[in-house]
């Protein structure tokens, strides 16, 4: 296999291992319990998959198109690359929106005390934190380096975060893969556990500033709302 043919397959992989995400928060969404959905219960989730369809339809096989010459079907690859990536950045910024306006009112409910079953409260905490921790992945799988879509090689444009892959040398760089879906994924959860980086370090303010968010909201889910719900049940 010729290294076009991985760099494809690879993308592929990360897609659909973004989808699947994706599909993640649609269910999760779903299983909330207090009255914390955008409009209707199931208005947000339907939005996202009808997001996540499209963002699935246009799969790397199908960039490009049979019969046209090297020039035609790479200058159509990019187009699908760029809608892909538009998709992406659209259906991300939906959940991490849908997610902390979930996050406000959770806390207007404890606030309010219109809740009192500690239970509920205590599930839908863990709800929005693992949507928490998933949204910002994609968030960074977007935006790092301009996003495994970019028009330009992820290499070629300055690195946002720096990953222990890149710490070590050129000779044993070229046989580890380099940052994929579940390193973002990874990068998330250790920020909304541990609210700071770990083995991964912010190299931009862009990207000081989303992890900074990120804690921000684990911060106020797991002390304030967890915390309020197990009170409740003591």
């Amino acid at each position: 296999m010729n290294a076009e043919a991985k760099s494809a397959s690879h993308l592929a992989s990360e897609i659909w291992i973004a989808g699947a995400a994706v599909g993640v928060v649609i269910a999760l969404q779903f299983l909330l319990i207090n009255e914390l959905a955008v409009g209707r219960w199931w208005l947000a989730p339907a939005i996202e998959f009808i997001l996540l369809a499209v963002f699935l339809a246009v799969a790397p096989g199908k960039f490009g198109a049979r019969g046209m010459n090297a020039v035609d079907q790479q200058h159509t690859i990019e187009v699908d690359k760029h809608r892909l990536r538009a998709i992406a950045l659209v259906l991300t910024a939906f959940i991490v929106t849908v997610n902390l306006l979930a996050l406000f009112d959770l806390l207007r409910t404890l606030i309010t005390g219109r809740s009192e079953v500690g239970s509920t409260l205590l599930l839908d905490a863990v709800n929005v934190w693992t949507t928490n921790v998933i949204s910002f992945a994609l968030a960074f799988w977007c935006l790092d380096q301009g996003g495994p879509l970019a028009e330009a090689d992820g290499y070629g444009s300055a690195r946002e975060f720096l990953f222990p892959q890149h710490t070590i040398s050129d000779a044993i760089e070229r046989t580890v893969a380099g940052p994929g879906c579940v390193d973002y994924l990874f990068l998330s959860f250790t920020t909304a556990t541990a609210f700071s980086p770990t083995d991964t370090a912010p190299l931009t303010q862009k990207m000081k500033l989303l992890m900074m968010a990120e804690a921000g909201v684990s911060f106020l889910t797991v002390a304030l709302v967890a915390a309020r719900a197990v009170n409740i049940l003591a």
